[in-house]
């Protein structure tokens, strides 16, 4: 990792396959998100009509607020499972499914009515140990459904952050997605070696370590996803600061 100039470098190929059409082929393109020196405030982004990838590009730091609300997202992509794997060793590291949804007409004491965080399931705690942080090769499997609507350029810009330093950024295109489609891809990152001090400083600082995940379509931003990671599972720190 490049820990001194902002961003630890993921090199990502990945496969798409649709069910409905029932193709498997190679995603049209993965590139760097790299820094750029031209930095622009959270609050002039939100206070444009919308937020391109340009915009968020330049961001120096995590964000503080979510940068779209959960209804810009017109096209209703759900993502329903999460799973990384160390590929080396095939073991899974973390894998998450969204339940189904409770039936209200099966359970009568579920009120319909009741207000629900509208920011609910944009948020992911991530709890590794630290040997996570000298994995050298590693597998993650995304698995999402796509509404009524056509998905054109479909993007994602993800930047991951260590307190205020850029640790790494990737930008991904899904390219497009056929209305009441289920898609599976998987991102193959190859890391780079982090440096004793700062691989020290991200396991003794737990959930210090966040990211942004930003996801387009024609250029505009619809979804904001957030997460937080930590590194010490099975170690016991004394932080007195």
């Amino acid at each position: 990792m490049n820990t001194l100039q902002g961003y630890w470098a993921c090199w990502s190929r990945c496969m798409l396959y649709t069910e409905v059409n029932a193709k498997l082929s190679d995603c049209k393109r993965v590139t760097f998100a790299y820094f750029t020196e031209e930095n622009v405030s959270e609050d002039s982004i939100l206070s444009k009509g919308f937020v391109t990838p340009d915009d968020v590009l330049k961001l120096p730091k995590i964000t503080n607020h979510y940068l779209c609300p959960p209804d810009a997202n017109i096209y209703e992509i759900d993502f329903t499972r999460f799973c990384i794997r160390d590929l080396e060793s095939g073991t899974i590291l973390f894998e998450i499914a969204k339940p189904l949804p409770p039936d209200i007409y099966d359970n009568p004491e579920i009120d319909s009515n009741n207000d629900l965080d509208p920011n609910a399931g944009r948020f992911v705690r991530y709890q590794f140990t630290p040997h996570f942080l000298k994995l050298r090769t590693v597998g993650a499997t995304v698995e999402f459904v796509v509404g009524e609507k056509p998905v054109n350029n479909f993007r994602m810009i993800e930047r991951h952050f260590f307190r205020d330093r850029l640790l790494k950024a990737f930008d991904f295109e899904f390219g497009f997605c056929i209305p009441r489609s289920k898609n599976t891809c998987e991102h193959i990152y190859d890391f780079p070696a982090l440096s004793p001090d700062t691989m020290e400083e991200m396991i003794k600082y737990p959930f210090e370590t966040r990211s942004d995940s930003f996801y387009f379509v024609e250029n505009r931003l619809i979804m904001h996803n957030k997460a937080d990671y930590a590194y010490n599972g099975g170690t016991v720190f004394n932080n007195t600061n």
